[in-house]
């Protein structure tokens, strides 16, 4: 009886380990083609999976078979203009340079500007005024942008954040929002906005385009517009507007950060603190403490003269 016990039990045990082995081996095998696959989908991977942006700005990593491509309707691409507008361009403080001592009022600035914003005649985002400081001294020419300040007054009292600065330094106004209030105006010591009092100029023609907070087109009456350091086409690496347009050489444009401004008529670029501090560069109003991030290179040693029928009118713009 002993003995049967011991052989049941020799018997068990040996049945036991022979069922480990199989298992072993079968979990061996398991873990083989396991990782086998893995080793597959490694391959696959590289090969065929891409990165992809999610609309909540997430990296992702999904099969290329899984991509579907998806019609931007109109609600879907506002939304995605109004985000990347708002968000601007990481990385980058854009500033401007006018050289005060090249402008001759060509005015090629200006009506690009218009162009491109479909503004009306009487619509300006940057202005040429004609100055003299005293009846002794020279008079010049000077256009006046926004001044994108780093310390902007209008973005402070907009009730509805319709005025809003970016990272890089552009302020922008989104017609989406605006009520027309015109608190900004109020606010602005630089007399640098405009009001939409009528239909605007191409209303009929811009109907149905899909708004772009970069290029404020389509206008619409009722709200603010003014100048956007061509936001639109600094997001394609390309010069502003008004800066690609003078025939003069006046406007530099650049980005701080990598401390480097280009000419928009030679194409030349210049360090961006060199050019301020050799020619003595200064920005408008400095005691309001608005920071501007538009500066003026002084009328020294301009390259034109100016036109004697001018002064009676630049006398026009002297302070009372």
């Amino acid at each position: 009886m002993i003995e049967n016990n011991q052989k049941s039990n020799k018997n068990t045990r040996r049945e036991f380990l022979q069922n480990l082995g199989i298992v072993g081996v079968g979990s061996l095998l398991a873990g083989s083609a396991f990782f086998a696959a893995r080793k597959y989908d490694s391959k696959k991977t590289a090969a065929d999976r891409v990165k992809v942006l999610t609309a909540e700005n997430k990296l992702v990593e999904i099969e290329k078979s899984a991509i579907t491509e998806v019609e931007k309707t109109p609600a879907t691409q506002l939304t995605y203009l109004q985000k990347q507008g708002r968000d601007g361009i990481a990385g980058s403080r854009f500033v401007m340079v006018i050289d005060l001592s090249k402008c001759q009022n060509a005015r090629k600035c200006m009506s690009a500007c218009q162009n491109a914003h479909h503004l009306r005649p009487e619509q300006h985002h940057i202005n040429v005024l004609k100055m003299q400081e005293t009846e002794t001294t020279q008079p010049y020419y000077m256009p006046k942008p926004c001044q994108h300040c780093d310390n902007p007054p209008c973005v402070a009292v907009c009730p509805v954040d319709a005025t809003f600065k970016r990272q890089d330094g552009i302020v922008l106004i989104d017609n989406e929002r605006c009520i027309g209030c015109r608190f900004c105006i109020a606010a602005c010591p630089y007399s640098a906005r405009v009001f939409n009092w009528q239909e605007p100029l191409n209303a009929q023609a811009d109907e149905g385009l899909v708004y772009n907070v970069e290029l404020n087109v389509p206008q619409k009456k009722g709200t603010i517009s003014k100048c956007l350091f061509s936001a639109d086409r600094v997001r394609e690496g390309k010069l502003p507007y008004c800066v690609s347009a003078c025939p003069n050489g006046v406007y530099y444009f650049g980005d701080e950060n990598e401390d480097v401004v280009t000419n928009g008529t030679t194409k030349e670029s210049f360090r961006f603190k060199k050019l301020i501090a050799d020619n003595a560069g200064y920005t408008l109003m400095p005691e309001l403490g608005t920071k501007p991030r538009v500066y003026y290179l002084p009328p020294k040693g301009k390259s034109y003269p100016f036109q004697e029928k001018d002064r009676e009118e630049a006398a026009e713009h002297l302070p009372i």
